[in-house]
């Protein structure tokens, strides 16, 4: 990567202790006294309930003799209400701790309600960035996909209820007290999960790295992230049991997550937020999958020799052709990469039609991820690029 020895920058601290490896969930007893615990209230979801993956976190609390309650009511678009009932129920149960385990959405969720139980009022009044005044209650997230980097991520996505729009708690007081990663709970993950929040992950860093906000720390991060993921992620999709490649897609997903934070993302995630919203509720990494190779395209030519980075990263070989020519190859390698695991060729799939695009184009325009992208974006340019992705 090049220096630029004019840039300034600031690179945001993670607060969170992160702890990465096959077992890692053993050790949730131990996290849980060293931060105070008494009484866990643990966040999750009924696919991840049903598949198992509860059970070994509270096998392990039992056995340490630390009491539990299970909260499994996240859904896809948490919104504001199950919040809200989260909250009461966490109060109910007299918990003292958070443990959020699942993917994006029950960490997320686990993040907002550990919030809401120490500042008052709706999840509604602390949109945006650093509105939270109290400090959450100790939060631990264990995560079981590899793509949201929800555990080392500043932000809360969930849904305003009233407006079915998909919105934001953000700061560095959201961040998760101890991450605990463990490839182990990934391992039979279905194909299309895989391989969707894969490219939610190398999306993260993708335009983490060709941002206009990139610094260095954050670029390296990133494309040692795109490395692993362009190393792994085929094998993690059509074998789910790889060990060696769900702990390579954990660990890109976990340093993207870190990377992005100083930085924002790009007009991926611009557009997913809307796409997510109202009656589309097109699911998050499908919609980041489907978009990320046609806002490569639209944005290589403005940051040229970053994107060489990413091909290069890729594994393509950017050394026999112009700057322009390698900055292409890593959008056409992404997109290989997307058709040969499965991704759908386009959001009509999900219900995207040419009514909705004026709507979404409208809402993500308001995105800051609009304005660190690495070329000017008007309206016009961001609905031709959805239309590309119908």
């Amino acid at each position: 990567m090049t220096v630029d020895a004019g840039q300034t920058f600031n690179f945001l601290p993670i607060p969170t202790d992160v702890h990465f490896g096959f077992g890692s969930v053993q050790s949730l007893p131990d996290h849980v006294r060293a931060i105070g615990g008494r009484r866990v209230f643990l966040v999750t979801d009924p696919g991840v309930r049903a598949a198992g993956l509860v059970d070994r976190a509270t096998a392990a609390l039992g056995q340490a003799g630390i009491a539990f309650e299970i909260y499994d009511n996240v859904t896809a678009d948490s919104g504001t209400a199950l919040i809200c009932q989260g909250v009461d129920a966490l109060k109910t149960a007299e918990a003292n701790i958070v443990v959020g385990l699942g993917g994006g959405s029950a960490l997320d969720t686990a993040k907002a309600v550990a919030a809401l139980a120490t500042n008052p009022g709706s999840p509604l009044d602390y949109l945006g960035l650093h509105k939270l005044k109290t400090r959450p209650l100790p939060t631990i997230a264990i995560p079981t996909t590899a793509g949201t980097g929800s555990e080392v991520s500043l932000w809360s996505v969930f849904t305003d209820d009233r407006r079915k729009l998909k919105v934001a708690i953000g700061g560095t007081l959201i961040y998760p007290t101890v991450a605990l990663c463990d490839p182990e709970l990934t391992l039979g993950l279905p194909a299309g999960l895989t391989a969707a929040t894969g490219l939610d992950a190398l999306a993260h860093a993708i335009e983490c790295c060709t941002n206009n906000a990139c610094q260095p720390i954050s670029a390296a991060l990133a494309l040692e992230a795109i490395g692993l993921i362009g190393a792994h992620l085929r094998s993690a999709a059509l074998n789910g049991r790889d060990r060696q490649s769900r702990y390579a897609m954990m660990l890109a997903s976990t340093m993207a997550g870190m990377a992005m934070n100083p930085t924002r993302l790009g007009l991926a995630h611009a557009l997913a937020m809307p796409l997510g919203s109202w009656d589309l509720k097109i699911p998050h990494s499908i919609a980041i999958a489907v978009t990320l190779p046609v806002v490569m395209e639209f944005n290589c030519t403005a940051a040229p020799e970053r994107f060489v980075a990413v091909a290069r990263a890729l594994g393509e070989p950017v050394d026999r052709c112009s700057v322009l020519e390698g900055a292409a190859l890593a959008a056409q390698a992404v997109r290989r990469l997307a058709e040969s695991i499965g991704i759908p060729k386009g959001l009509s799939e999900y219900g995207l039609r040419e009514a909705h695009v004026a709507g979404v184009v409208e809402e993500a325009m308001k995105s800051g991820n609009v304005a660190v992208n690495p070329r000017q974006t008007t309206g016009a340019q961001l609905a031709d690029i959805l239309r590309r992705a119908l």
